[in-house]
C-alpha cells in the first residue's frame, strides 16, 4: 500500500471535525516518507473525487455516509482496502438502537434505553426510562455528540425529543442518566489501548465541551482493576458489533463499578482533542505511529 487516499469532509454534520482529523492523518502519513499521501475531500456522497490507483483508502470521515456503512460499501465494490469496521459494522455502530438491542442481547451493560416518537413523548409525562429525571435525549444516527441532551423536566425532554426527531426524521433514544464517572476505550486491531477517563466541568459531555471548551480533562486511569474491566467490556462490545481495524467505546462507570456502553465510534477522531491517538502515544508510539498502525489493518470485505 503506497498510494493512500485520506477520505475527509463529506456532507454530515461533523464535517469540520472530520477536516481537521483528515489533515493531521495526511500530514502524518507523508511525514513517513513511506506513502504518497492524497488528501480528499468529499462534498457529495460519492468517490468520485478519489485519484486513480489508489491503494487504500483512509477513513477520516465522521457521520453520515462515511461512518453509517455507505462509504465502506462503495469502497468494497471498488475493491480498494480501507481502515476501520467494515460497511455491516459501520451500519450497525452508527444506529444507537440497533446497537442497544444487540448490546442487550449479548447482556452487555448498557442504560435503560428507551426509542420514543415526538407524539408519545407529548402523551406522557416523563422520559419513560428508569430513574426519571435527569434522562439523556439523543438522535439516534449521528455522532461527535450532536442532537445530544440532557434534561430535567418534562418541558425539557418534550423539546429534546422534538429536536431529534426533527433531525432523524423517525424517532429519538431516550436513556437513563446513569451517575458517575466518563470513560473511553480505544480499540485497535482486537487490542485495547490504555483507558482515558473524561471529566468535564459540570460533569456533563457534550459538543462544546469535546470540541470548544478548554477546560476538559482527560487523565488516564490509573485503577488496574476498572481498567481490566474497561477494556473487557470495549472487547466484548467489539466482539459482539463485529469490528476490525480500529473503534472507541465509550462509557459510564457507576458508583457500584458497573460499565455500562454508551456507543461504539466506528471512526473515531483525530483531532488535537481526540482520545484514540492520545491512548496510543501513551502506549508507546508517536502520532504518525498509530495513524500507519491503523493504516496497517485496512481491509476489503
Amino acid at each position: 500500500m503506497k498510494k493512500i487516499a485520506v477520505l475527509m469532509g463529506g456532507t454530515s454534520s461533523e464535517r469540520e471535525v472530520s477536516l481537521e482529523s483528515g489533515r493531521n492523518i495526511s500530514e502524518a502519513l507523508a511525514s513517513l516518507g513511506r506513502y504518497e499521501v492524497a488528501p480528499v475531500v468529499l462534498d457529495a456522497d460519492s468517490l468520485a473525487g478519489m485519484p486513480a490507483g489508489t491503494d487504500a483508502a483512509y477513513i477520516a470521515l465522521h457521520g453520515g455516509w462515511g461512518e453509517n456503512g455507505g462509504v465502506q460499501a462503495a469502497l468494497d465494490a471498488l475493491g480498494i482496502p480501507y481502515t476501520g469496521p467494515g460497511a455491516k459494522a459501520c451500519a450497525t455502530a452508527m444506529d444507537k438502537i440497533a446497537t442497544k438491542r444487540i448490546l442487550d442481547e449479548a447482556g452487555i451493560a448498557t442504560p435503560p434505553w428507551r426509542a420514543v416518537t415526538a407524539a408519545e413523548a407529548a402523551a406522557k409525562d416523563g422520559p419513560m426510562t428508569p430513574g426519571d429525571y435527569p434522562a439523556v435525549v439523543k438522535i439516534p444516527r449521528d455522532g461527535s455528540s450532536v442532537g445530544v441532551f440532557l434534561v430535567h423536566s418534562d418541558g425539557e425532554y418534550r423539546d429534546a425529543v422534538a429536536k431529534c426527531v426533527a433531525m432523524d426524521g423517525r424517532e429519538a433514544l431516550v436513556e437513563a442518566y446513569v451517575p458517575g464517572r466518563e470513560a473511553t476505550v480505544g480499540v485497535i486491531g482486537g487490542e485495547c489501548l490504555p483507558p482515558i477517563e473524561i471529566v468535564a466541568k459540570g460533569g456533563w459531555y457534550g459538543y462544546d465541551e469535546k470540541y470548544r471548551s478548554g477546560e476538559t480533562r482527560y487523565p488516564f486511569i490509573e485503577d488496574g482493576e476498572l481498567c481490566g474491566r474497561l477494556c473487557a467490556a470495549a472487547k466484548a462490545v467489539w466482539n459482539a458489533l463485529g469490528c476490525r481495524g480500529v473503534s472507541r467505546i465509550d462509557f459510564r462507570v457507576a458508583p457500584d463499578g458497573t460499565c455500562h456502553v454508551l456507543e461504539l465510534n466506528a471512526s473515531p477522531g483525530f483531532t488535537s482533542h481526540s482520545l484514540v491517538p492520545k491512548a496510543g502515544m501513551k502506549a508507546g508510539d508517536t502520532f504518525a505511529g498509530v495513524c500507519e498502525r491503523i493504516l496497517k489493518l485496512a481491509e476489503c470485505g
